[in-house]
């Protein structure tokens, strides 16, 4: 199993995954053409992607989703609340490509098992996904306000995170956000901060764990190095040293991560 996060930020996110015989997108939050030049840079192309799999409805992750989807007739898949919020959004969408994928449930691509679960985020009815391959355990979890012993169950022990650090607390405090944003950013159905986000891994990570990618950090109430800082930190005082058994990454807004197997 190799896998890129394509981009991830505010402005947009893509992740992609690929087995022997599968090529997964989840989600497609930015352009057309922008996709197309970050599966470029992995050497790939958006033409053999097997299906898309939706996380939510909001536009930084399905701005591109009725484009692509149309011009090289992929599969989507979403559960039905999602389907139903991204009516009119998305543009029609022939029947033949529209798959319900129910939350809390598993489905096979080919090789790849793929686990659903829900997060805390003010969309329709939210969720992450967990990728199942000989052994092998991918979990991708961003937006959502925090981490419950529910997802933390679902996500444990993952050979990979990636993993949302979206802002730090102080920044967004003192920023120019006005305080209805600033509120819902920090509410139980915002985005999960560098501190949380910390925490959350200290309960999840395992002697499987080898990488950590920090993913949809905010443009304006974060940064790279103190999203790094943060978590490595929170960790070290749980008795867990980065660079030891397991590594930090960071994830960008237009450039993708290497691909890389798991």
């Amino acid at each position: 199993m190799r896998f890129s996060v394509l981009a991830s930020g505010s402005t947009g996110n893509a992740f992609y995954v690929e087995t022997e015989r599968e090529r997964l997108l989840v989600d497609a939050g930015l352009s057309g053409k922008q996709l197309e030049q970050l599966f470029a840079h992995i050497d790939r192309h958006i033409q053999d992607v097997t299906g898309v799999l939706v996380t939510h409805e909001h536009s930084d992750h399905i701005k591109g989703l009725g484009v692509i989807a149309r011009k090289y007739r992929l599969p989507i898949y979403a559960n039905e609340k999602t389907w139903k919020a991204m009516d009119g959004l998305i543009g029609d969408i022939p029947s033949e490509q529209k798959f319900i994928f129910p939350t809390g449930t598993v489905r096979t691509f080919g090789d790849i098992d793929v686990e659903s679960f829900g997060v805390s985020h003010d969309a329709a009815e939210p969720m992450f996904y967990v990728f199942h391959y000989e052994g092998k355990k991918l979990a991708l979890i961003t937006d959502t306000g925090y981490v419950s012993e529910r997802m933390k169950g679902v996500i444990c022990h993952a050979d990979v995170f990636v993993f949302e650090s979206n802002h730090d607390v102080e920044m967004l405090r003192m920023g120019k956000y006005p305080w209805n944003i600033k509120r819902r950013i920090l509410s139980d159905v915002g985005h999960v901060s560098n501190e949380d986000a910390g925490l959350a891994l200290a309960d999840v990570i395992g002697d499987k764990t080898k990488r950590i990618y920090l993913a949809h950090l905010s443009q304006d109430n974060n940064m790279k190095e103190l999203a790094r800082m943060t978590v490595a930190q929170t960790l070290e005082k749980k008795g867990m040293i980065v660079g030891e058994s397991f590594q930090l990454y960071d994830t960008d807004p237009v450039r993708p991560t290497a691909l890389v197997s798991v």
